[in-house]
């Protein structure tokens, strides 16, 4: 029997199993048996191949019937064993309490009332949100309610066919060691005749707009300037939630920050888990902004953005000097929050000298070159907004969180938040967009001020897609070679240093070692070059790809200067890469 036609009996038993217990509803059985019915086994493998992983991020799927899908049995399975956790960790409270939030998908409602019955079934206090709501209010209702957990169903901004589960601990923040590692243990210790799926009523309370409004006035008090924006009070605004949960709340906080102008795109103002305006509902691909940039052109707006559907990043486009609308990316958002903050906390005399603004290793070394200058602590992280909720947790009582960011569209302004957070970052944004205005200027004139003062970087992410198995032992064995071969130049510059996160060593250009603090490690590997080029390289914790995140140096002696200097460090991205063998 080859190893094709092993999956496939070990894919058919397990079907049978589904087919023949009675723990499985009705609908769940019919599809089981169209799979098994059907020619065509794909199908039937991608369902059944192997069980949908809980990792440390939780879980993320297709949905569909099967042990390899998104569905009420996985969720199930999910949330028992982490209620098998809290009621371990916590044996000693006389109450246990959660919070159940979720966004627009598809099945997601579903998804959530499951989850409520289960937790409340297993003697936990649930607090279900009426309807969907953003991530970070999720985050928010945690702490504000003094809760252990709380969970929230999304996959965030991947496409229709997807739902997630994403749980979290007690400082509203994703789950990290010991706890990761726990609740997981407790998962993979369940089978469907533990799940305890009828709930008790007396233990779920509704809750919505009474934390809505503590939530919003919160965000309301991280305005820097509330001056400035009643002068520009009718900022021209387009925002979109792309179908989304931001809709709930981001148009709300931006009329409660004082702007009166503000136009949603009316056509995805609409929840709907098909997202039917765009072909993914993702603020970085730019082709998920066209409606709203349509709507700019025709009421010549000064700002567009665009939240995704759990509404935890933002997406934005500004007018350059020609007037034309570009697209901001990840690490650029990141910058101009961070520069806004620092600059004008300064100005107003904000600053007591204990701040400090966190960046993932994978964004923009601007940020530490603007933290720096301004005798701004900063820390660096890996990828995941857990991973700066950890280093707010640690710091708490002592330093003051004044924002910390990553490439990939989040941005956090707040520690009432230990998530990324488009509420507070589309408000905070329009802030900056008037304090521009104010002074005659653009977001992309504030672009070329940072560009002009620290220097000029770009960053591209080149994503190596490679799906499967065999995709998966491609990855792997990419990731080896480059250890066991550290590239010596990139781009005809020589490499200066290597930090191998995977063993938490760096390393010089003569091979001389030394230590990488971190809490652990992470399979991350990073180039430095002698004229400051740098790469870091990392496999996607969520999708079948390797992802190369290139940031080179430019120079520009003016605004003018830029297209040119873009053009010129784009095509070193492009040198780096061949470097590579991309």
């Amino acid at each position: 029997m080859d190893n094709n036609q092993n999956v496939l009996a070990h894919c058919e038993k397990v079907a049978q199993e589904w087919l023949s217990s009675s723990n499985y509803d009705a609908e769940t059985q019919k599809a089981v048996k169209a799979m098994l019915d059907n020619p065509d086994k794909t199908e039937l493998i991608d369902s059944f191949y192997r069980t949908l992983e809980f990792g440390t991020g939780g879980l993320r799927g297709i949905m569909g019937a099967g042990t390899n899908r998104m569905n009420i049995y996985t969720v199930g399975a999910a949330t028992q064993g982490l209620a098998n956790y809290l009621n371990a960790c916590f044996k000693d409270r006389e109450e246990i309490s959660v919070v159940v939030g979720h966004d627009s998908r598809n099945n997601s409602r579903l998804f959530a009332e499951s989850a409520a019955n289960i937790f409340s079934a297993n003697g936990i206090k649930v607090y279900l949100f009426d309807d969907m709501r953003p991530t970070p209010e999720m985050s928010f209702a945690i702490r504000h309610l003094g809760c252990q957990s709380g969970i929230i169903l999304t996959a965030s901004h991947n496409p229709k066919e997807y739902n997630g589960y994403k749980a979290y601990w007690d400082d509203g923040a994703q789950v990290l060691a010991p706890h990761d590692k726990g609740i997981i243990d407790e998962v993979n210790k369940v089978s469907v005749a533990d799940i305890r799926f009828e709930g008790n009523p007396e233990l779920i309370e509704i809750i919505g707009k009474e934390v809505d409004d503590v939530y919003l006035e919160k965000v309301k008090s991280l305005s820097i300037d509330p001056a400035c924006i009643q002068r520009q009070k009718d900022l021209k605004i387009v925002y979109t939630p792309l179908h989304g949960t931001g809709m709930m709340l981001i148009p709300q906080s931006l009329k409660l920050w004082g702007f009166e102008n503000v136009h949603t795109v009316p056509e995805q103002m609409v929840k709907d888990g098909n997202f039917p305006t765009v072909k993914s509902p993702n603020p970085e691909n730019g082709e998920a902004l066209s409606m709203a940039l349509d709507l700019a052109k025709q009421i010549d707006a000064d700002i567009v953005m665009a939240s995704d559907p759990d509404a935890d990043r933002v997406g934005m486009a500004c007018k350059n000097d020609k007037g034309e609308w570009i697209l901001i990316d990840g690490n650029q958002t990141c910058m101009i929050f961070l520069y806004y903050i620092i600059m004008n906390r300064q100005a107003q005399g904000k600053m007591v000298g204990n701040e400090f603004v966190v960046k993932t290793i994978v964004t923009t070394e601007l940020i530490k070159a603007i933290a720096e200058k301004n005798n701004i602590k900063m820390y660096d992280c890996y990828t995941g907004f857990k991973w700066i909720a950890r280093q707010i947790r640690l710091d708490e009582g002592k330093l003051q969180y004044i924002g910390g960011g990553e490439e990939s569209y989040g941005f956090l302004a707040e520690d009432f938040v230990r998530d990324k957070d488009a509420v507070s970052a589309c408000s905070l944004l329009a802030e900056i967009c008037a304090w521009a205005k104010d002074q005659g200027k653009t977001l992309y004139d504030v672009l070329m001020e940072i560009y002009l003062e620290y220097g000029l970087a770009v960053n591209k992410t080149i994503n190596v897609v490679k799906p499967g198995k065999s995709g998966a032992d491609e990855i792997k064995a990419m990731m080896e070679n480059f250890r066991a071969n550290r590239p010596k130049e990139l781009a005809g510059s020589p490499v200066v240093c290597t930090k191998d996160y995977g063993v938490l060593k760096t390393y010089d250009a003569e091979g001389q070692e030394g230590p990488l603090d971190f809490p652990e490690a992470s399979n991350v590997l990073q180039w430095y070059t002698a004229d400051g080029t740098k790469v870091s390289v990392r496999p996607s914790g969520t999708e079948p790809k390797i992802k190369f995140y290139v940031e080179v140096k430019g120079e520009m002696a003016s605004a003018a200067d830029y297209p040119a200097a873009q053009a010129a460090a784009i095509e070193k991205v492009e040198a780096v890469a061949k470097s590579l063998g991309l």
